[in-house]
């Protein structure tokens, strides 16, 4: 009972009771007593006004009743809602304060009515929100200082191509360490190597060699696109390769001498086993097994010779012997070992390349092409000229390369294949670069993998 009293519901219901119950003695005073007597006792001791009527109608006591009543009702109201409004003021105000991000005022809660309830929501919202922010402010400084301090350079930019976001990495990376934010990303590329640029322009993952502070530096350029606050931004992360991959590169040498080793010593055991059976025999005077031990070494050497043949091939190959290329006749050799369709017309500029090997990197390119899984009329070779370089484009519409993959690509002797020998991007890297070019790998949008290898043309000199 004592809770339906202090609610406004309690409250209003009195303050009614209590209007209804002053307007009635007004109206009782002005009409019956003590008006009507006071008037009367003014005129007939006092002399004053005219003579009152012994009772007053009731419009007259109604006019001034609420004469009475208007002053009396308005001074109420007044200090009823003064401490209403005094709280809708302070609600007010601190409903702005949260619009702008501000969280830290509370109410002071002094009502036991539903007001008072709604004050004390109020608080524990503004509690929740506090709490909520500072853990906010937290993962966001924690977030941020792993991002500025990871060696991956990382950029957002917004649709306008604006940059909205770079760590310390790019900034070190495409600004000499300044600061990059509100910058056209374009144009802070404007000074990086062309190849980088063109992989940033084409959008997707590639792995590509880059000219750098005079040496060579492997980027591996992942990009995304997404919506932040309803508005479409692209995350590009620049990752230094060239520590990772010369540190993988070393493991690779290491299990390629391992594998030599295991295969030199099952040779070269059983070979020296037979010598000294041979020896043997010899000076037993066994002449007629001696062929059969002769036959069973020559065997073993023969395989020895071909194994390491095979890894020679790779770990010697021979200076590029450059020359003037016709398109037609070498377009047409190509045609004799594999399938591919020509992407627009050969460039009426000849090649300058050492056509054997050049050769043998687009078999193997194409191959891989043909062996990714896509439609084989999807397998294109596109040539262009780019201002003093030649760009060799192989393409297909397969499944691509995951990031892992496409990180270890060029490594020497790496490969998907269970059954393959792995120098195949391998081999074209080498060859690229003992031509004075580079290769770099970018999985196409829409699916596909495509090869580009960037080879010099002749100067006017070796011409």
């Amino acid at each position: 009972m004592s809770r339906r009293l202090h609610s406004l519901e309690g409250r209003l219901s009195l303050l009614l009771l209590l209007a209804g119950l002053v307007g009635v003695l007004v109206y009782a005073g002005v009409t019956e007593w003590p008006l009507p007597q006071a008037l009367a006792w003014l005129h007939t001791d006092l002399k004053v006004g005219a003579a009152p009527p012994v009772r007053m109608g009731f419009v007259v006591g109604l006019v001034i009743s609420m004469a009475v009543l208007v002053p009396i009702a308005l001074w109420m109201a007044a200090v009823v809602m003064s401490p209403v409004s005094r709280l809708l003021r302070a609600l007010e105000g601190s409903v702005a304060s949260y619009r702008d991000g501000d969280f830290s005022i509370s109410l002071a809660v002094d009502r036991r009515d539903e007001l008072g309830e709604l004050i004390s929501m109020h608080n524990a919202l503004g509690q929740t929100l506090r709490d909520q922010r500072q853990h906010l402010v937290q993962r966001e400084l924690l977030l941020d200082t792993v991002v500025q301090n990871t060696p991956v350079a990382l950029v957002l930019t917004d649709a306008g191509g604006r940059v909205a976001y770079a760590n310390i990495a790019a900034r070190h990376l495409f600004n000499e360490g300044r600061s990059l934010h509100g910058l056209v990303f374009a144009d802070v590329l404007a000074d990086a190597p062309k190849v980088m640029r063109e992989a940033v322009e084409h959008g997707e993952d590639a792995l590509l060699t880059v000219e750098m502070d005079n040496s060579e530096e492997t980027f591996h350029i992942s990009q995304r696109a997404f919506r932040l606050q309803g508005r479409p931004h692209r995350l590009q992360l620049f990752r230094r390769m060239t520590r990772e991959l010369s540190r993988q590169e070393v493991a690779s040498w290491k299990r390629v001498i391992r594998v030599i080793s295991h295969e030199l010593n099952n040779s070269l055991a059983p070979i020296s086993s037979l010598a000294h059976s041979g020896a043997e025999l010899a000076r037993r005077g066994e002449t007629e097994r001696l062929p059969g031990v002769f036959a069973t070494i020559g065997e073993r050497a023969r395989h020895l010779h071909g194994f390491i043949a095979g890894y020679a091939s790779f770990a010697k190959l021979p200076a590029p012997r450059k020359a003037a290329i016709a398109w037609a006749p070498f377009l047409e050799g190509l045609a004799l070992h594999c399938r591919f369709r020509l992407v627009g017309a050969a460039p009426e500029q000849p090649g300058w390349f050492d056509a054997a090997q050049v050769e043998q990197v687009l078999i193997n390119l194409i191959k891989n092409a043909h062996e990714a899984g896509g439609p084989e009329d999807e397998v294109t070779l596109a040539l262009q000229v780019l201002g003093r370089d030649l760009r060799i484009e192989v393409a297909d519409r397969g499944p691509g390369m995951s990031e892992t993959v496409l990180a270890q690509a060029l490594l020497p002797f790496y490969s998907t294949k269970r059954a393959g020998t792995g120098l195949g991007l391998a081999l074209a890297r080498e060859i690229a670069e003992a031509h004075g070019g580079r290769i770099s790998l970018v999985n196409r949008e829409g699916g596909g993998l495509q090869v580009s290898m960037m080879l010099p043309l002749a100067t006017p000199r070796e011409v």
